[in-house]
């Protein structure tokens, strides 16, 4: 049995509908003040990645155009570049070919900016990627965008962080519905997770840094759940894995397990909505500095039980268990990394899943946007049943890069 990576996020994906007058977790009895982009030059890092494609359609779709967008990332697909072309309007788009850790490339990516949404990062989940190049990406890269944004007067600073900065922890605490106050002790040692940890805390106490021309640079941090949504690479490598079990999902998480991943075109909206609010005096005092939980009204589930209920109308089914109790796949996964310890002088093996993935897989961990909502006015745009329809085989896009978030 195979226990491939289930975690998200890099960019894109066309909307699956037009944005739907809708019910929301939390109701309020005054809607937040219109805040607008117009005029506005922004950079978007990580932009031909799964999640990076998907803020730049909507800041495309916004209807005061901002000035202009530029995308970086280390390469774009031609099926990205076509999806940008197809919004034709005011604001203009440039495109930025290079890598995140060159501080000469990033200087000039960054000048005569006023807004970065930093999606970049390597997503590894399995220990794939060396934890040298992991850092140099994600913390270093990170820090050195930082700083071009101070040396080039970037007022604005939105970074994609992920639920892995919070756990679930190695011993597997569960959280029910929480939030941004909810105490627990993350004790993961997983680099991919250490390394989001260091980026997001760079961000955020970056906030308050005196710009060169004086000015205040304002950071925020986006705290996504697993990202679902058309072209998730994630959610087609399962679906292989089903297609060659004869129509049949694996367990790879007990049904207990209960999780609220975000649909992308929701999380997308989100790095839109603190945009605005950070260019919104009253709500930027309340927001620098933060970070936010980002999820929606997708139904609460095991990832296992998420692939198959956005694909059972198509008569695929899953599993009812796991392929052996949770403790023994616990300690299973223990022997295959202390067999892949073993053979590292002679070969590098890397195991189909490790201690740090099935906690993950299956431990309850929920949380509420509520507080996003309050500070910057977060609403989902999509419904869970626009996000289904969206997801379904067929609809979507592969729309993955080197490196993106």
């Amino acid at each position: 049995m195979s226990f491939a990576c289930l975690w998200p996020w890099l960019a894109g994906g066309e909307p699956a509908g037009e944005p739907s007058s809708r019910h929301s977790e939390f109701t309020t009895e005054e809607q937040p003040r219109a805040m607008s982009l117009a005029g506005v030059s922004c950079l978007v890092t990580g932009a031909g990645g799964f999640l990076g494609q998907r803020i730049v359609c909507l800041l495309l779709e916004e209807k005061e155009a901002l000035t202009e967008i530029r995308l970086l990332d280390k390469a774009f697909s031609d099926e990205a570049l076509g999806r940008f072309d197809k919004f034709k309007g005011k604001t203009e788009v440039k495109i930025l070919e290079g890598d995140i850790r060159d501080v000469t490339f990033l200087h000039r990516a960054c000048q005569g900016v006023s807004l970065v949404i930093h999606t970049a990062s390597l997503i590894d989940t399995l220990g794939l990627i060396e934890k040298k190049l992991l850092w140099e990406v994600n913390v270093t890269g990170t820090q050195l965008l930082l700083e071009a944004c101070v040396r080039c007067n970037v007022q604005h600073f939105i970074y994609t962080s992920t639920i892995e900065v919070t756990g679930p922890n190695c011993k597997g605490d569960p959280i029910f519905n929480g939030d941004e106050d909810t105490p627990y002790e993350s004790t993961s040692k997983f680099p991919y997770a250490q390394s989001k940890r260091l980026a997001e805390d760079s961000v955020l106490k970056a906030d308050g840094q005196v710009l060169k021309d004086g000015g205040t640079l304002m950071t925020c941090a986006l705290r996504s759940m697993y990202i679902f949504g058309e072209g998730c690479p994630f959610l087609q490598g399962h679906l292989d894995k089903c297609l060659l079990n004869k129509n049949v999902y694996l367990r790879f998480s007990r049904k207990e397990a209960l999780v609220n991943p975000v649909y992308v075109g929701n999380i997308a909206w989100a790095h839109v909505q603190a945009a605005k609010a950070l260019r919104a005096p009253q709500k930027a005092k309340h927001i620098r500095g933060k970070f936010y939980y980002i999820s929606d009204d997708t139904p609460h589930m095991s990832y296992a039980d998420l692939n198959y209920e956005l694909t059972k109308d198509l008569g695929f089914g899953i599993e009812p268990q796991l392929p052996m109790p949770l403790t023994v796949l616990y300690y299973f996964s223990l022997l295959l990394e202390i067999v892949s310890f073993l053979l590292r002088p002679f070969v590098r093996y890397i195991p189909s899943t490790n201690r740090h993935l099935v906690t993950l897989l299956n431990t309850p961990f929920t949380f509420s946007y509520r507080k996003a909502q309050q500070d910057f006015g977060y609403v989902p745009r999509y419904t869970w049943e626009e996000a289904k329809q969206g997801t379904a085989p067929g609809r979507g896009h592969s729309g993955q890069s080197g490196i993106g978030a």
